[in-house]
Order: structure tokens, then C-alpha cells, then sequence
């Protein structure tokens, strides 16, 4: 049987993270495995107060030795853009909104690395002040993202696929972007997709797809789930919550 579990979109909440990595640490226990894979399902950074202290977290803990993989989102994406060329604008969201706009939280990651006052300085000096406070190797761990994780069960990735297309043609546009083309989708993909990225009140479990984003960039609950081939359960701080499918 094959084990792995999943946390959803962290968006800087470095609190809620070490919380849904204890929850994992006491199913880990009451299993008695120790190896399985954990996979944050991408958006590290924006709009929670502390984007630097979930990248270093993770960066630790690979280094340590643990089973964690960890997969590009769309935010993750924007913040390396705006490291490597000063971008403040993807052609997928409209033209009036840029990666420091309150709504996509660029300006609270910045933040995190002690650089304030991020609306109202000129890009110039914006990006030459990112250049100096973060760290090269969150640049190159960013960098290094992988897109999706595929097992004998699922695909793992942070937004979805585009339905009918081998995972080896998908585009990177597609798998840490796409909504509705994905979500409205109901056809079976032959593995169980594991998603994030259009936040849920609650992981939802829709048959072809699991959505695990719950909000946690907005001051919700961090979602942690574990999978055992394609049955999937919720973890909470009392155990495992059963997440079926639709009957």
C-alpha cells in the first residue's frame, strides 16, 4: 500500500504549517511509517506574514533528511518573476492588478524579508532591495520547483491539469493556473488529481479530484490530508476524518 500526504496552498502561514506537520507527525506515528512522502501542493508565499520562514522551513527540513517534496504554484512563480526580472505582471490575472496589489500579497512577502513600504517604492529600487534581502538560496529553491508529482495513484500538482493531455505535454501555464477548464471537468483523469489553488470552505473530494486549498492565504484553516492508494482522509488534531467521494 502506498501512503503519501498532502498539505495545501501555506501562503506565508508558517504557524499553521508546523501545526499540519504535527498532525502528519501523529498519523506518521499511529501508522508506523516514517518514510511516506509529504507534498506541499505549492503558493509558499503571499499574503500570510511569513513567506521567508515557510521557505526556510522547507529548505531545512529537505536538508535534514525529510520525505518532503514540495511543487511550484502560481504565487511562487510571481515572487521568482519579480527576483529575476523585476516583473510585477503575469497575462493571468487582468492588466490593473500586479503581484503587489493587496489581492495577490506580493508586497506581504516582501515584507517577511524586511522590506517595507513595497507599494509605494520605485520598482528600481524595489527589486535592488529583493536582490539584497533574499537570500540566493530561496532564489534557487524556488527556482528548482517541480510542476507535479506523479504516482502509481495520483498526480499531485498546484492548480490542475489540462483535462485529455499527457502529463508529459502539459504546460507550465496550465499546472499552476487553470480553473475552470480543470474544475468543471468531470471526466475520470485516470489517476485521482490532487490539487489546490481555488480555495474551498472545506476539502472537497469530487470523484476525479481532490481540492485541498482552504483558505489559509485569508486566514483559514491549513489543510493536511493523507492518501492510501486513492482513499483519502482529512487530518485533524483528534485523527483521521474520512474525505469519499461523492456517493
Amino acid at each position: 500500500m502506498h501512503r503519501i500526504y498532502a498539505i495545501g496552498d501555506i501562503h506565508g502561514q508558517l504557524d499553521m504549517l508546523r501545526a499540519a506537520h504535527a498532525r502528519i507527525a501523529a498519523d506518521r506515528q499511529a501508522c508506523g511509517d516514517p518514510d511516506a512522502v509529504v507534498v506541499h501542493l505549492g503558493d509558499l508565499c503571499d499574503r500570510g506574514p511569513d513567506s521567508a520562514g515557510v521557505i526556510q522551513f522547507l529548505i531545512d527540513g529537505i536538508a535534514r533528511g525529510e520525505p518532503w517534496r514540495v511543487l511550484k504554484g502560481n504565487h511562487d512563480k510571481l515572487f521568482l518573476d519579480f527576483l529575476q526580472s523585476a516583473s510585477l505582471h503575469d497575462g493571468n490575472f487582468r492588466a490593473e492588478l500586479t503581484w503587489l496589489h493587496t489581492m495577490l500579497g506580493g508586497a506581504d512577502t516582501l515584507a517577511s524579508y524586511g522590506i517595507q513600504d513595497a507599494k509605494h517604492r520605485p520598482l528600481e529600487d524595489l527589486h535592488a532591495a529583493a536582490g539584497a534581502m533574499v537570500p540566493p538560496s530561496h532564489r534557487d529553491f524556488l527556482a528548482g520547483l517541480p510542476l507535479f508529482l506523479e504516482t502509481d495513484d495520483l498526480i499531485l500538482v498546484h492548480a490542475g491539469i489540462r483535462p485529455g493531455v499527457p502529463m508529459s505535454e502539459q504546460v507550465e501555464d496550465d499546472l499552476v493556473w487553470i480553473r475552470y477548464d480543470f474544475l468543471d471537468d468531470t471526466r475520470d483523469h485516470g489517476k485521482l488529481v490532487v490539487h489546490g489553488h481555488t480555495p474551498v470552505d472545506a476539502p472537497m473530494h469530487c470523484g476525479n479530484r481532490v481540492a485541498l486549498d482552504t483558505g489559509a492565504g485569508f486566514f483559514n484553516p491549513l489543510t493536511a490530508a493523507v492518501f492510501e492508494g486513492r482513499d483519502c482522509w482529512v487530518l485533524t488534531d483528534t485523527g483521521r476524518v474520512p474525505l469519499p467521494p461523492p456517493a
